[in-house]
């Protein structure tokens, strides 16, 4: 009873999403498999962005509001690769290179700063997110055709500054639908979760045969696995799933890519440099009395999520296929913080898991409420304005939880 107790307390939100979402779907009167196909589009730009909050949280820099720099640097590498008329894969691969040593640079300048703002650390990585978000759009209105000289479509027609609106179609799905071997690797929601049932299955096996290591947990594990991959092949062939075989689409490589992400920032943890960051979080006093260089451990988490957050914005525009310029970047940290929040992790404790949940039930929610405000209230508007009012909502609960127990822990300490 007792563990009950904790486990309702302890998952609080996650539980009231799930209950909003369940009534949201309910209330929407959309078919279920419209609205999975809008989630696995909206899981498949947002997770990367989502995932990069969790290293500089278990380095106790709170949530990183910051994350706006990487989807800027993001962003950056679009345009670049879109003036030198590059395309498909290669396009995507150099935005990436071009993002990355643009979010280095960024990430480090960021955590130079958050270094000098020791326990302030979230407002000022907001801060820094505006003041940043002035010099980008400088360049962009300015520098770009005013003081670089270019020769674009993508410029306005003055010839100074680019259009708030950039055409990607040259690398739309250019991640998400990649030929491999001449094979569509944009497969229906069966074929994908046989595929990656028998992913994890083999990597699970594999992972025992190593350490040789025969669990009841890897029974259960490869049990779970074999049942999916069975009812996937099962409902396949049944005529009433057949709307839902046609209409929802799993981009294999994409969904390669985000479990490669996780697995390695899993492995990364146990490392000794993840292992400092977990110490910093707890107690950076004690970290850096144990000889760990605190704002050294600080700004490599700091530069981490910046990068993660570049390539996940990258992702973001290659599978929606036009990137709004001037606005794209600017609610991607709040956005970003709030579905976290949902998936249960706090501001000095988040993980893979809770991003994942947090991603689905935020993007969930985001796409059944003005669905259900229509129903209820004839107005798509109503439920707009929910949704943004429960993702503010649940970021003003976890900074007031946050200070209320800062204090009551310096009250312990005086």
């Amino acid at each position: 009873m007792k563990k009950s107790k904790q486990f309702l307390i302890s998952n609080a939100v996650p539980i009231l999403f799930t209950v909003l979402c369940i009534i949201g779907v309910y209330l929407s009167g959309t078919p279920i498999s419209t609205i999975l196909s809008d989630l696995v589009n909206r899981f498949d730009r947002n997770i990367l962005l989502v995932l990069s909050l969790i290293i500089p949280a278990t380095c106790g820099l709170g949530m990183n509001f910051g994350i706006v720099l990487g989807a800027m640097c993001g962003q950056v590498g679009l345009v670049v690769v879109t003036i030198l008329n590059m395309s498909g894969i290669s396009a995507l691969a150099a935005a990436a290179v071009i993002a990355m040593a643009a979010a280095i640079l960024c990430g480090y300048l960021a955590g130079k700063i958050l270094n000098r703002t020791k326990g302030q650390e979230m407002i000022t990585s907001m801060i820094v997110g505006y003041f940043s978000n002035g010099i980008y759009q400088f360049i962009f209105l300015f520098v770009i055709g005013g003081i670089i000289k270019v020769e674009h479509d993508i410029l306005l027609t003055g010839g100074i500054g680019i259009k708030n609106t950039i055409a990607l179609d040259s690398m739309q799905y250019s991640l998400d639908g990649l030929s491999i071997f001449g094979l569509n690797t944009r497969v229906d929601l069966f074929t994908g979760v046989i595929f990656f049932s028998l992913l994890f299955a083999a990597v699970f096996l594999i992972g025992a045969l190593v350490h040789r290591q025969f669990t009841k947990k890897l029974a259960i594990q490869l049990a779970v696995c074999g049942i999916l991959a069975a009812a996937s092949a099962v409902m396949a062939k049944m005529p009433r799933f057949v709307v839902a075989k046609t209409l929802i689409r799993i981009p294999i490589p994409t969904f390669l890519l985000i479990a490669l992400v996780c697995f390695l920032m899993q492995k990364f943890m146990k490392t000794k440099l993840g292992q400092d960051m977990r110490a910093v979080g707890h107690d950076r006093e004690v970290a850096g009395a144990s000889g760990i260089k605190v704002d050294q451990v600080r700004i490599i988490s700091v530069i981490i999520s910046t990068v993660l957050a570049a390539w996940g914005q990258i992702i973001f525009y290659q599978n929606l296929g036009t990137m709004d310029a001037y606005y794209g970047h600017e609610k991607v940290g709040t956005f970003c913080v709030a579905a976290i929040l949902i998936g249960g992790a706090s501001v000095k404790r988040a993980t893979i898991g809770q991003a994942i949940l947090g991603t689905v039930l935020f993007h969930l929610l985001y796409t059944v409420s003005p669905l259900a405000s229509q129903q209820l209230f004839s107005s798509s508007m109503v439920g707009g304005y929910f949704r943004m009012t429960l993702c503010y909502a649940v970021i003003a609960a976890a900074l007031i939880l946050h200070v209320w127990e800062s204090r009551s822990k310096d009250q312990e300490l005086h």
